[in-house]
């Protein structure tokens, strides 16, 4: 199958990052838990389907929240998960939640991943470009190239399953508790290492309370511990598949 969005899909993933960008900047104060639900029920987030659309766009959406690590519980709405959880966790913003995993759930916690990568890359490559070292850019060295090079090869598998997740649930398709397994095992452990990396290439600057990059590792810390772990995922895909 070749799929690929639509004109108005990336107009709405293109207008929610610029909209969650402006609001949620990495030099916002991260302490102040401000979640904007008012503002996204205004944008019409809250209820998509009266607008025509369906949960590949909520994937879309999520994913920028990723983007931004966006301080609200987005994700449980989506899915339809209480947001009552009265556990902390290793992610200030969000609690522990008791929750029944659908595909649906599933899918939604990769692309939310997938969208952590994603900012985690850019922003190692950003520090790469910039960050200078005997007169040249930190790029230059293979100890700083390949890493970012993994993590792009990565986001992109993850692309291409959360996307693929998204869709099945979307349709129904009887394909969707795989896809959405192998989405969410996949991407969550994607943007954990992705986090890993980026701290990495950042050196000193990058495991300081002062840089945001933290904020994103225990938000894929988070998305990967939420619900069953990676490996679990795996060895439902592969029962289902021996099955």
């Amino acid at each position: 199958m070749i799929f690929s969005l639509s004109e108005e899909q990336i107009e709405l993933k293109q207008a929610a990052r610029a909209w969650l960008a402006d609001r949620f900047p990495l030099d916002r104060d991260w302490e102040a838990q401000d979640d904007r639900w008012s503002e996204l029920k205004e944008l019409g987030w809250l209820d998509v389907a009266e607008a025509g659309l369906g949960f590949v766009e909520e994937a879309l959406l999520l994913e920028e929240m990723g983007y931004v690590c966006y301080p609200g519980f987005y994700l449980g709405h989506v899915a339809s998960v209480p947001a009552d959880g009265d556990v902390a966790t290793v992610d200030p913003s969000r609690r522990l939640h008791e929750v029944e995993e659908t595909p649906r759930l599933r899918a939604a916690a990769a692309a939310e991943a997938l969208g952590v990568a994603q900012r985690a890359l850019d922003l190692g490559v950003e520090h790469a470009k910039t960050r200078t070292q005997f007169g040249k850019p930190i790029g230059t060295y293979q100890a700083v190239s390949h890493p970012l090079a993994q993590t792009y090869t990565d986001v992109e598998l993850a692309r291409s399953l959360v996307y693929f997740a998204a869709w099945c649930v979307a349709e129904e398709d009887e394909r969707a508790p795989v896809a959405a397994a192998s989405a969410k095992s996949f991407a969550t452990e994607a943007a954990v290492a992705a986090c890993e990396r980026s701290i990495q290439v950042h050196g000193g600057i990058g495991f300081t309370w002062e840089h945001p990059l933290h904020r994103f590792y225990k938000r894929a810390l988070w998305l990967e511990g939420f619900g069953r772990r990676p490996g679990e995922l795996r060895l439902e895909v592969a029962n289902s598949l021996l099955t």
